[in-house]
């Protein structure tokens, strides 16, 4: 299994997902050009994509959508309340609705929820040869999720801000409390706590994913997660960017692979 992180952050996001069955994207908050200049690196097209999973319609994750459709033929995941928050209007046929698990090939995928202000928002557990955590855009985990999310390969979870740049920062009173809310953003001191219980013997990576750019340092939110775990020296913890396409991240198996 593979992950390629192209864009994380308030401005865009999209991720690139590889097993050894398929290949897919989740959300699509770049343009189609940056797309795919990103593919045309990995020696792809968007013709190599089979689907495109949408976490939930929020701009920042889906403003590349409407010219996809354009130039692309492949089925486009997710639920009811997603699609009926989208400004875009999708073919029905071109439309697979999602509930409770997504099988692409072989490829299994568990939807959960999240907790954001975003109608239908969802995480994915990916899995086939490995597996891989997917949360973005989360005011808090719901403790039920756990037993699920527990001891996976790799985690891409979002640690937004640091609570005390957040609060001294200049965002509006109203703005602070939405992004602090239950249906807001994780911080760095909460991803932490919850990376610290979700972590196992199979966990090989942390990406640290949708950072804000004004109440967050990349040092924060990493020297955050690395104090929760000063135990687990052997996690590789990575901070995704917004501008600036991550390394691409394999796990098969026991045998683990940074691939440039």
């Amino acid at each position: 299994m593979k992950i390629k992180v192209l864009a994380s952050g308030s401005k865009g996001n999209c991720s690139l997902i590889e097993t050894s069955s398929t290949r897919f994207l989740i959300d699509i908050g770049i343009t189609y050009q940056r797309l795919k200049k990103e593919l045309e690196k990995m020696n792809l097209t968007v013709d190599d994509i089979d689907a495109l999973l949408l976490t939930h319609a929020h701009n920042d994750h889906t403003s590349g959508l409407k010219v996809l459709l354009k130039h692309t033929g492949f089925k486009i995941y997710a639920n009811k309340e997603i699609i009926k928050e989208l400004t875009v209007d999708i073919d029905k046929e071109r439309i697979e609705l999602y509930d409770t698990i997504i099988h692409l090939n072989n490829t299994e995928i568990t939807v959960f929820k999240t907790s954001h202000d975003a109608k239908g928002s969802v995480g994915f557990l990916i899995k086939e040869e490995g597996s891989l955590v997917y949360i973005t855009d989360t005011g808090y985990l719901n403790r039920k999720y756990f037993p699920l999310l527990t001891n996976k390969n790799i985690y891409y979870i979002e640690s937004n801000h640091d609570e005390k740049m957040l609060m001294d920062g200049p965002y509006p009173y109203y703005l602070k409390q939405r992004i602090i809310s239950d249906e807001g953003h994780l911080s760095n001191e909460t991803t932490a706590k919850y990376l610290k219980k979700l972590v196992g013997d199979d966990t090989k990576y942390i990406i640290l994913a949708h950072l804000s750019e004004h109440n967050n340092k990349e040092e924060l939110a990493y020297n955050a997660t690395r104090e929760a775990l000063e135990d687990r020296s052997d996690i590789k913890i990575i901070v995704a960017k917004q501008n600036e396409a991550l390394e691409e991240i394999e796990v098969l198996y026991d045998k683990i692979n940074m691939c440039r």
